[in-house]
């Protein structure tokens, strides 16, 4: 039989239930005698009597009282991520509950590992699974180099509810870009179909997505159709746009390849923005100059659902990353001055 034990509430723990924490502390330790070792007050909180459904916050002291031979607590597993690390991608969370997890990305974070990552956000989802027992599933992607709202289950049942979501196009995403020039008309759709053609690396590096015309799709090998919807929030004279971008389907680098289509690349793309200030068709190169960042200019500003357990609609979204929110203020853009949804107002 063990003597009472005092236990911390450490960094990473809080905001936990007391039954789930002590599970993971005591994983032998069966649900119906957390709640009895509660009920009875052998379990305390900073010496007050408390709920199995008590949240812990960090620091607390839990009273935990004597437990069988059978029950001493096994070693504690070794967190796999820094504590710089999870404090890094906690602080990214902007939305939680007991189903979904959403945060805002960073940009320059891959979501998956790949040639060369070694961090990236699949590896970190142990630091985001606060007072549940396994880490949040990725159940959409988003560009190393897009930020903004990114979603997570945070069970298995409710990772194929969403995955399902969003193959059959139950969100409603809008990005938010700063593009080079001003497209012509200033509001519409792209239509151009996207192949991959290969990279020149031994594994495919560098990979490409290429537009073909609507007329040449069904004719070209591996060719899928894409559509975007765009409109123009504000202009920079004639030599940067803020645009809304919706990406009706989801193909891979779909919005960056359709606004170099028309002339217009994203602002920091190296990829598919022509080198430098070049001028491109109608539009320019994918660099501003001066003290803007070259970064990529690509952000996926909100994201709009049908709650998976409660069914409610759940909008989320995301401030701009801080490299952006220079350029915007730069060009003295303000969130406060265009709709939330631009698409469903008569806009410009």
């Amino acid at each position: 039989m063990s003597g009472v034990q005092i236990l911390t509430v450490d960094q990473g723990e809080e905001d936990q239930r007391l039954d789930r924490w002590i599970k993971r502390r005591f994983p032998q330790i069966s649900q119906g005698r957390i709640e009895k070792m509660c009920r009875k007050g052998e379990c305390r909180v900073d010496g007050s009597r408390v709920k199995a459904s008590t949240r812990l916050e960090i620091g607390q002291e839990v009273r935990v009282p004597p437990l069988p031979d059978g029950d001493a607590p096994p070693p504690k597993p070794k967190s796999h991520v820094s504590k710089a690390d999870a404090e890094m991608i906690r602080s990214c969370v902007i939305y939680r509950d007991d189903h979904v997890l959403a945060l805002n990305k960073p940009h320059g974070l891959p979501v998956q590992g790949g040639s060369g990552q070694s961090r990236h956000l699949d590896g970190l989802a142990e630091a985001l699974m606060f007072d549940l027992e396994e880490k949040p599933r990725l159940v959409h992607r988003l560009d190393k180099d897009t930020s903004g709202v990114l979603l997570m289950a945070r069970t298995r049942a409710v990772a194929a509810a969403l995955t399902a979501s969003f193959r059959h196009r139950e969100t409603r995403k809008i990005y938010w870009a700063a593009v080079a020039g001003v497209p012509h008309p200033k509001n519409g759709i792209i239509k151009f179909g996207l192949v991959k053609a290969p990279g020149h690396g031994k594994r495919g590096e560098g990979e490409k997505m290429h537009c073909i015309h609507p007329r040449a799709i069904d004719e070209t090998e591996g060719a899928k159709r894409a559509t975007t919807d765009y409109a123009t929030l504000a202009m920079a004279a004639k030599r940067c746009a803020w645009m809304a971008l919706i990406p009706v389907t989801g193909r891979t680098h779909q919005l960056r390849a359709h606004m170099a289509e028309i002339g217009h690349p994203i602002i920091g793309d190296g990829k598919y923005g022509g080198s430098g200030q070049e001028n491109l068709g109608d539009g320019w190169g994918a660099g501003l100059g001066g003290e803007l960042s070259r970064k990529l200019h690509l952000h996926a500003r909100s994201l709009r659902l049908e709650h998976p357990a409660t069914k409610a609609t759940l909008n989320l979204t995301a401030p701009l990353p801080d490299h952006m929110l220079h350029t915007w203020d730069t060009f003295q853009w303000s969130a406060s001055d265009v709709p939330a949804d631009p698409f469903e107002e008569d806009w410009g």
